[in-house]
């Protein structure tokens, strides 16, 4: 861990001694931590949903060249090129992407696989963990899924706001997914978005929906979940907690 990073916060199960427990990892956006999340686990204690399921919520990096917390330092990215078809087959290597921006998500991405790599040595089975996050972190959890060295081992994603990078390090882990047939295992993906998003507008959206679900082949249809909100801005909403809610409670039952 970075001397500039922080480390995680966790909220414990609320019901203790439970015999199948489950981890939800949950990674905030660019400029935020982890304490403006902390409330979401603490709102499903309270509602008793899910009292089986420990949050940890990590703290991104201080990246010096954005001058704010960062998963990686963001960039004026190009998701669907100019003159481009953004068909999902289509997707070529020439794509414009940052290879320095690239490295760093696979970065974060290990990261995130050490800390699941700790709930596993701790006895929480790898297919009751579910990785998410907002905005950056939807990105990163994406990429984790489809692209890493637990792709298709974990139990659920869940990107809210965000968005599936490009570069050729992930394509190529994406493609190793689809050859794998890893889309046919145990991981469900839940991504949702707001049709007034301005910072990742709706067209990305529906560009990284293609892109995963052309990497989860033939099984997508019974493996991905998307929801769209009305109305909804870069910000979450309760409909939208409603829908993750009985997402993980399927993903992760107690």
């Amino acid at each position: 861990m970075p001397p500039t990073q922080n480390p995680p916060q966790r909220v414990h199960a609320s019901s203790t001694g439970t015999s199948k427990p489950a981890t939800i990892i949950f990674l905030h956006g660019y400029g935020d931590d982890a304490d403006s999340w902390l409330n979401i686990a603490q709102q499903f204690h309270s509602a008793q949903k899910l009292p089986h399921l420990s949050w940890i919520f990590p703290n991104a990096p201080h990246n010096h060249e954005a001058m704010s917390t960062a998963w990686y330092t963001p960039t004026s990215f190009s998701p669907i090129p100019v003159g481009r078809s953004s068909k999902p087959e289509d997707e070529g290597e020439e794509d414009e992407f940052n290879e320095e921006g690239e490295n760093e998500i696979l970065e974060s991405v290990e990261y995130v696989c050490g800390l699941i790599d700790e709930e596993v040595k701790n006895g929480v089975p790898v297919e009751r963990i579910v990785v998410g996050g907002f905005s950056q972190g939807c990105a990163v959890s994406l990429v984790l899924g489809l692209a890493s060295r637990y792709a298709g081992k974990i139990g659920g994603v869940v990107g809210l706001s965000g968005y599936l990078p490009r570069g050729p390090k992930i394509r190529a882990g994406r493609e190793q997914f689809k050859k794998n047939g890893e889309g046919k295992g145990v991981m469900k993906i839940f991504m949702a978005h707001g049709t007034k998003d301005m910072l990742v507008p709706m067209r990305v959206f529906r560009d990284a929906k293609a892109r995963v679900g052309y990497t989860l082949g033939e099984n997508k249809n019974e493996v991905l979940e998307c929801h769209e909100y009305e109305g909804m801005g870069h910000v979450t909403c309760g409909p939208e907690f409603r829908d993750m809610c009985s997402f993980l409670e399927r993903v992760v039952p107690e």
